[in-house]
């Protein structure tokens, strides 16, 4: 079997790559222990337990737009809360 030349020079600098060398590579789940996937945030995740949310465009008004994104993240799951809640007393129809 040839030889590979080593993928990093005495400086630490990678070599480029070649079409031999990316079909040795192997997939990080199978070489990398699963302790360090979980911490690299790489496990795959379990089934959805509510049916995803869609994503859409909508246009708001600066200043409403302003007031959520000021309480900081999380400010798209504030603004559907408030729809949910304004569905509750306006019924669709």
């Amino acid at each position: 079997m040839k030889k590979r030349p080593p993928l990093t020079d005495k400086d630490g600098e990678v070599r480029e790559l070649t079409a031999s060398d990316f079909r040795q590579f192997k997939p990080a789940q199978q070489v990398l222990p699963s302790a360090l996937q979980t911490k690299l945030g790489m496990r795959l995740r379990g089934p959805q337990k509510s049916p995803p949310k869609i994503s859409t465009t909508i246009r708001l008004s600066p200043d409403v737009l302003q007031a959520f994104r000021a309480a900081g993240d999380g400010w798209q799951t504030r603004i559907d809360a408030a729809l949910r809640d304004w569905l509750k007393t306006h019924p669709a129809g």
